[in-house]
């Protein structure tokens, strides 16, 4: 008897909500049963190989931009409820500078079309996408002389601790070293001048901003550590705002290590839609700040780059950096382990409580076993649905987006990425616009946890600035949010 395995749309040969193959009976006809027979007495019928590890690879040179009159309304209508929402939360509506705003919203937009449509833009990205790549070789050379055998996937699987954490490590001491060489400054300083002249931001909140694209969210403001302190209220509130919506290049690469996961095409893929994501939320970022606390006072639009470098000699930068990476690996890793523990404490409990009041079996019906019990990931996926169904998301994909930024929200961008690259090697999306969508949904580092991480750490290079880190941390994680909602919307508008 012949098995064959039958095809799924989102895996082939594989079921999409249990994993296990397909299995399809086929009964011979008469005249072939003796050739049948034959052939099971002097050979095994060898099965089709599943390439499991990449059910979507191919996703990006598969895209196509489409102009669909019903997906640009639905875009439409998600950036006039995003704009809403901000301009609801506003501190001086009439002080509104729409220009500004138009102009931020303009760039965003233009960066979404580009990587869509314009073969340059595309290069562009590919190139610092597959530069990306080649970088988390080098990783691997140095994890390879480390830990040996461990680091082969094939004998034991995929490891976060021994795959993604020595990336973060590696980047930290790169980035460190570009900065001590200028290379970053200079970079930065022209995307500063044109956000300058362009939107009539101060030199040093275009600087802070332009920085976040490549630095983290407390780094970033180390190149204008000098004008923190006597920023206004409107220019503390973009420098937070782009903090915590655009990705460090250390995160960024990590990222793409999760998502590609080990394959060269599908991390070229995501590192140009990662890249992307970065640097659209820049001007999304520009546009969220300056609706919820608009500029009313003067401002400095000389764009000055600070002189201080990280170490004293290469040697010394490449020092400082690894250690800088170290610790903020040892910080994920912390993170992650306590917030997984976390989750599995909530939903135990929430197992129970649907258990003793029959939810479970209503939920399993209600969301066709996509869930089992009453879970934090089922209360997250169905909170934000609505907000996710502006974004271009359609069908049952809407909820799974959805619990991904609430545990970003929540938890971190960390755990929202690593639950998608699950959902990746599992292939449960049922679109691949929904998968890539859910790139720029996550994009950035805006969750309740930032709001202490800035407080501390811009407080610590301006102290007199906390009581207004602290006053507008929560508008900063709304803003963000929005921000990168505003990229997801835009990108699924045309794809």
């Amino acid at each position: 008897m012949h098995i064959m395995l039958a095809q799924n749309n989102s895996i082939p040969g594989f079921n999409a909500k249990t994993d296990t193959p397909v299995v399809e009976e086929v009964i011979p006809s008469d005249e072939a049963i003796p050739a049948l027979l034959a052939e099971t007495e002097t050979s095994v019928v060898e099965q089709p190989v599943v390439d499991k590890a990449n059910p979507y690879k191919g996703i990006l040179e598969n895209r196509q931009f489409v102009f669909s009159v019903k997906s640009i309304l639905r875009g439409l209508l998600g950036l006039v409820s995003i704009l809403l929402i901000a301009f609801l939360f506003s501190t001086n509506r009439r002080k509104i500078n729409w220009k500004t705003v138009g102009i931020a919203l303009a760039i965003q937009l233009l960066i979404a079309l580009g990587i869509l449509t314009v073969p340059a833009v595309q290069t562009l990205f590919e190139i610092f996408g597959k530069a990306f790549v080649v970088v988390l070789d080098w990783t691997k050379a140095g994890s390879n002389f480390l830990f040996g055998s461990l680091m082969d996937q094939n004998k034991f699987g995929y490891v976060f601790a021994l795959q993604i954490l020595p990336t973060i490590i590696f980047f930290s001491a790169l980035t460190s070293l570009l900065f001590y060489w200028g290379i970053l400054q200079k970079v930065v300083w022209v995307m500063a001048w044109v956000f300058t002249k362009l939107m009539n931001l101060s030199g040093a909140e275009s600087l802070s901003t332009t920085g976040n694209i490549f630095l983290g969210q407390t780094e970033a403001p180390l190149l204008v550590k000098a004008y923190v302190p006597t920023m206004t209220k409107s220019e503390i509130m973009l420098v937070m705002t782009a903090g915590m919506s655009t990705m460090a290049g250390g995160v960024l690469a990590a990222y793409i290590g999760m998502l590609g996961g080990g394959d060269v095409q599908m991390s070229i893929a995501f590192a140009k839609h990662l890249l992307s994501a970065s640097v659209m939320a820049a001007p999304g970022a520009i546009a969220m700040a300056k609706i919820i606390v608009p500029q009313t006072e003067e401002i400095d639009n000389k764009v000055s780059v600070s002189k201080e470098k990280i170490g004293r000699s290469v040697l010394d930068s490449i020092s400082n950096g690894t250690i800088d990476g170290l610790r903020l690996a040892a910080n994920v890793a912390a993170m992650l382990l306590v917030f997984y523990a976390l989750i599995a404490g909530v939903n135990y409990i929430f197992g129970k409580v649907g258990y003793w009041t029959h939810l479970n079996d209503l939920i399993a019906n209600w969301t066709n076993g996509m869930y089992t019990s009453l879970s934090l990931e089922c209360v997250l996926s169905y909170l934000f649905a609505p907000v996710i169904w502006l974004t271009g998301v359609t069908g049952q994909d809407i909820a799974l987006v959805g619990r991904l930024l609430g545990e970003k929200l929540i938890m971190t961008e960390f755990v929202g990425y690593s639950s998608l690259a699950q959902m990746i090697q599992d292939g449960v999306f049922t679109h691949t616009k929904s998968l890539i969508i859910a790139t720029y949904v996550l994009c950035g580092f805006a969750n309740f946890a930032s709001v202490g991480i800035q407080i501390g750490g811009i407080g610590g290079i301006a102290p007199n600035q906390k009581h207004i880190l602290a006053r507008f941390g929560f508008r900063a994680l709304l803003a963000a949010t929005l921000a990168g909602l505003l990229s997801a919307s835009m990108i699924g508008m045309f794809l």
